[in-house]
């Protein structure tokens, strides 16, 4: 923890009167420390895509916030995610994408674990050929299992094991998208990329999460869905973020198809879209005929890795459409890192005390300030643990 906690009463303020996150909190590593306890370790965060699995006995390595996890897809088909560690030593199970065609073996002392999680051998713990030990207790020496729950594709992950279960903790969100709620099918290897930004994670989140920008940073997508068109999304301690009432479907130039809508759909969708900031780290976007998912993985106080993925409401679409909406929507998100990193170097103005809100404009992006700040007070009044699950 920072030997100076960040004073954040005039961030709670109302948004009339409130100043932004101090700049510790974008260019200190203690304080992003605390803030990968009190925001992305307790809370439910975004980790990867269960695409990523797709069939059982899938499994991939990943890290976040330090911690090595391994995302697999079990024998039932079940989506898990484990302490990437065998319990004998430590050591590393996974350390590349691959299938796992029997049990998870570590590669030093062959311990073995089923796709579910349990020891289910442990060659000559008791002595050659003694495969056996009373004082081993496999059923009490499984990985160790990281709350996880999928919904849109995503694996979220509570690293504490504190959280609400992610049905009541993320409920509102789910209520407010539940005409979404049927398949959805990721669009492949040209429907997915990566993008690094120098700064700090919650920057992507509140620059994401308003509509402010647009006509200057956005230009073409303004020229039709303009500053005017939009609407702020609200919602205290969950999420908050914009939406439109203008959304243009892309066309085929071949023959002028458009990808297909979602199935049952009320009327608002036809030219409506969303894009909220799902707290803490998950951006999200729906339209009637296609959806995506960034998954913002904190590198560093001042490093960000964003994962796009967009998804569809058909498994076959027409890959030359795909590959041009995956394009059109890269270009969108690239205008705004020199934005978020352009900020982030601000930051390290001393004479900046976190800046203003505009009471009308800026709305989402204060809510979200404000979660940030509530969280920290909460954390530092009395941190959670990282539950190690049996």
């Amino acid at each position: 923890m920072s030997s100076e906690p960040t004073n954040l009463s005039a961030v709670r303020r109302p948004i009339e009167t409130a100043h932004g996150l101090p700049n510790a909190h974008y260019t200190d590593p203690a304080i992003f420390a605390e803030e990968t306890q009190a925001l992305l370790a307790s809370q439910w965060a975004g980790l990867a895509v269960a695409g990523d699995v797709p069939e059982p006995g899938d499994a991939v390595p990943l890290e976040f916030l330090g911690m090595p996890l391994l995302l697999i897809r079990d024998r039932d088909g079940v989506v898990r995610v484990f302490q990437n560690i065998c319990r004998h030593r430590g050591m590393i199970l996974v350390d590349a994408p691959r299938k796992i065609e029997g049990a998870i073996r570590c590669p030093y002392h062959s311990w073995c674990y089923s796709t579910q999680g349990r020891l289910v051998s442990t060659p000559h713990v008791g002595g050659p050929g003694q495969n056996t030990h009373e004082g081993i207790d496999r059923a009490t020496l499984g990985l160790i299992e990281v709350s996880s729950h999928v919904w849109r594709d995503i694996v979220w992950i509570n690293l504490s094991g504190t959280a609400l279960p992610f049905e009541q903790a993320m409920y509102k969100m789910i209520d407010r998208w539940a005409e979404f709620d049927q398949p959805l099918f990721h669009g492949g290897d040209d429907s997915r990329f990566d993008l690094s930004v120098n700064c700090n994670w919650k920057l992507a989140v509140e620059n994401y999460c308003e509509s402010y920008h647009l006509p200057w940073v956005h230009p073409g997508l303004n020229s039709y869905s303009r500053l005017e068109d939009h609407y702020h999304i609200e919602e205290p301690g969950e999420y908050s973020g914009q939406g439109t009432l203008v959304y243009r479907q892309i066309r085929s130039e071949k023959d002028g198809s458009v990808f297909p809508d979602f199935e049952g759909l009320s009327g608002k969708w036809n030219e409506a879209a969303e894009y909220i900031s799902a707290f803490p780290n998950v951006l999200l976007g729906v339209h009637r005929d296609h959806a995506f998912a960034i998954i913002l993985t904190p590198e560093t106080h001042d490093r960000t890795t964003e994962h796009v993925h967009l998804y569809y409401a058909t498994p076959d679409t027409d890959p030359d459409l795909r590959a041009r909406n995956t394009h059109q929507w890269k270009q969108v998100f690239e205008e705004d890192i020199f934005v978020v990193e352009g900020m982030q170097k601000g930051r390290h103005s001393p004479g900046f005390d976190g800046g203003r809100f505009s009471p009308v404009m800026d709305g989402p992006t204060h809510l979200f300030h404000d979660w940030v700040a509530l969280k920290m007070d909460q954390y530092r009044n009395g941190p959670p643990g990282i539950r190690a699950a049996e």
